[in-house]
Formats: C-alpha cells, structure tokens, sequence
C-alpha cells in the first residue's frame, strides 16, 4: 500500500514529560528549537495532530517562525468536535484543514464545517470507535501528499506507533523536570527491552539548550 512517510515530531522534558500535571506545555523547548521545528513544518506536505490537541492548545500549525509555505493541517477526530473557532477553522483557516472523522460524526456538525472551507473526510472506524489510521494515510496520500509530520497528541503517537505506520522521530528534549505530567507516547504492549522500537541513522543537534534526536524507525520483521 503507498501512503505518506510519517515523522514523529514533539518536545519532552528530560523525564519524558510532554506537558506539566496542569495540561500547560507552552513552551517547553526554547526559541532555537521551535524555528527548527517550523523549518520541517514547512518541509513536510502535511502536519496531523489529534482532536485532543485542538482542545487543548488550539494550535494555529502554521510556519511562523521561518521563511515557508503552510502545510496542509490533518485533525484526526472522529466524531467532529473541533469548534467552528478553533485556530484551524477561524478565519479562513478552514480551507487549509482536513478533518478525518467516522460515520459517528453528526450532520449538522459535518455541515457547519463544509461551510466554513473544511475537507470532511469520512472513513472507516476501528473496533473503538476511532479513525482507521491506515485507511487516513491512504486517502491523503491519493490526496497528493507525500510526507506527514505528527505532533501529536498521545493517542495518535500512539496508535501511529502501534499499526507500524511511523517511518521517523524527531524529538526535542529541554532540560527540565517535571515528575508528573502527560508523555508523548502510551501503552505499545512492549514488554521486554528486546521489544524497544530502535532508530537507525540517530543523531543529535543542540538548539540552544534543547537537544534534538533524528532518526529513522526500524522496525523489525515480526
């Protein structure tokens, strides 16, 4: 199956927190780092992010901070709860944002949205209720696009890593700690140190005081 290459991108702090216990994680990495970040925004085709980071942070996922076009925006959301004021709808923002949703999602929720510029993308369900991953990399790849950059949240990091559906990481690490809070990614069923998802072709680049770690996903034949 042809689908788009799948880079993992998000910012943790030295104990692998993503946000404090208060959900606040603006900003964790520096100001070197975030225009690294908007340089392979810009560098990627799309950007995808779950609909529990559109709640959140309502995060615009435009490139800002570097000379670049805007990608297009991906909200995984399965039952359309994104908000008609939400930064990626708001202001004409919607014709640049697909919105991947399930027949769960409601009409009148579907329409609000078509008119104000938005893609609705209807696709099939998992067993619980969510977004059939490979069949979202599918539909965006007969889309034209050919490389997706996912910054998050948890649950699509999460499933992405789960389905085999990740080609590459790039992490940021700021030297903080917080000892509580959410981290990047969840539960894998990895129970053992031999079932660790490894990277080949790691390296490492300092912006500022944050490190970045690059590399690509091997994954094994079993």
């Amino acid at each position: 199956m042809t689908r788009p290459r799948v880079t993992l991108s998000f910012a943790q702090t030295l104990d692998g927190r993503v946000a404090a216990a208060d959900g606040s994680s603006q900003w964790i990495s520096e100001p070197e780092s975030l225009r690294f970040c908007h340089r392979l925004r810009a560098a990627h085709d799309a950007i995808m992010v779950g609909i529990g980071t559109v709640l959140r942070d309502d995060p615009r996922l435009t490139v800002r901070l570097v000379e670049g076009r805007d990608p297009l925006r991906v909200i995984v959301d399965s039952t359309l709860r994104t908000p008609p004021t939400a930064a990626v709808i708001r202001d004409g923002a919607a014709r640049g944002t697909v919105l991947a949703c399930t027949a769960a999602a409601p009409s009148e929720r579907r329409t609000v949205l078509r008119e104000l510029g938005a893609t609705i993308l209807t696709l099939p369900a998992t067993p619980e209720g969510k977004v059939d991953l490979v069949a979202l990399l599918a539909s965006l790849a007969e889309r034209g696009i050919a490389s997706i950059m996912v910054e998050g949240g948890a649950c699509l990091i999460t499933g992405l890593l789960r389905a085999r559906l990740v080609d590459a990481v790039t992490i940021t690490i700021a030297p903080l700690i917080l000892g509580a809070g959410p981290a990047a990614v969840g539960d894998l069923g990895i129970m053992t140190l031999a079932q660790a998802i490894k990277l080949g072709n790691a390296r490492w680049t300092t912006y500022g005081v944050d490190v970045v770690l690059e590399g690509e996903v091997l994954w094994t034949a079993t």
